[in-house]
C-alpha cells in the first residue's frame, strides 16, 4: 500500500527517524511494508498531537494514552515508508546514512529532530550553546552529521565526548560559531511545549 507523503510529511518523517521516532516492519502482514511509530511522555502531549495532526493521512487513529502516561501514535503500514525504513536502519539498528546530505535538507527536519533529542544550556549575560544527543551513533555518523549541519545549512557545530557513568559518549555541540544560525532556522518551528529547549529573547 502507497499513499503519497507531502514533502512537509517527509520532513517530519526524516527529523523524527532521526529523533525519538521509528519505522518498524516487525508483524509485517504482506513482507514489504512498514509503519512509522511515535510516543512521548506526558509532558510532550501537544507535540504528539501536532504531529498526528500532521501526518493523519497516513494515520488509521488518534493518539491514545499508555498505562504509564506516554501517549503514542503509529501510521499505517506503507510500502513507501519501507524505502525510508531501508535508508535510516541496518537489521534492527538505526543508522546515519552516507547520503544523509539528500534527506536532511529542510530546517523543519532540523526542528523536529531537536526538539526530540537536543538541549540547551542557557546562562544569563553569560553564553547559550545547543547540542544533540546523538550517542546512539558512531563516531562516524556524527561526522556525517557535523558535515551535513555545515554543507546544507550553514551551521558551524563539532563533536564531544563528554563523560557519563564512566563511559565517553558523542554528542554534537553547536557553540558560538554556529548557534545563531540554528536558532534562526529552528525558532519558527519550535511549538510550546519545547519552548524550554531555545533562549528567552
Amino acid at each position: 500500500m502507497i499513499i503519497p507523503l507531502t514533502e512537509k510529511q517527509k520532513a517530519i518523517i526524516v527529523g523524527n527517524v532521526l529523533g525519538d521516532g521509528g519505522i518498524y516492519n516487525h508483524s509485517n502482514p504482506d513482507g514489504k511494508s512498514s509503519y512509522f511509530y511515535m510516543k512521548q511522555s506526558q509532558r510532550y502531549k501537544d507535540y504528539v498531537f501536532w504531529l498526528h495532526g500532521e501526518l493523519r493521512s497516513i494515520c488509521p487513529t488518534f493518539p491514545k494514552e499508555k498505562s504509564n502516561g506516554q501517549w503514542y501514535f503509529y501510521s499505517k503500514y506503507l510500502d513507501n515508508l519501507t524505502t525510508i525504513r531501508k535508508t535510516f536502519y541496518r537489521g534492527r539498528v538505526k543508522i546515519v546514512p552516507r547520503n544523509i546530505k539528500q534527506w536532511l535538507v529542510s530546517p523543519l527536519s532540523l526542528a523536529i529532530w531537536y526538539m526530540d533529542d537536543g538541549s540547551l544550556d542557557f546562562r544569563p549575560k553569560d553564553h547559550y550553546n545547543f547540542a544533540f544527543s546523538t550517542n546512539a551513533f558512531t563516531i562516524e555518523e556524527n561526522k556525517l552529521l557535523v558535515n551535513v549541519l555545515r554543507e546544507n545549512f550553514g551551521i558551524e557545530s563539532s563533536i564531544q565526548t563528554p563523560l557519563c557513568r564512566g563511559v565517553r559518549y558523542p554528542e554534537i555541540y553547536i557553540g558560538v560559531a554556529g548557534r545563531d544560525k540554528f536558532l534562526s532556522l529552528v525558532r519558527p518551528y519550535i511549538i510550546a511545549c519545547f519552548r524550554h529547549k531555545i533562549p528567552p529573547f
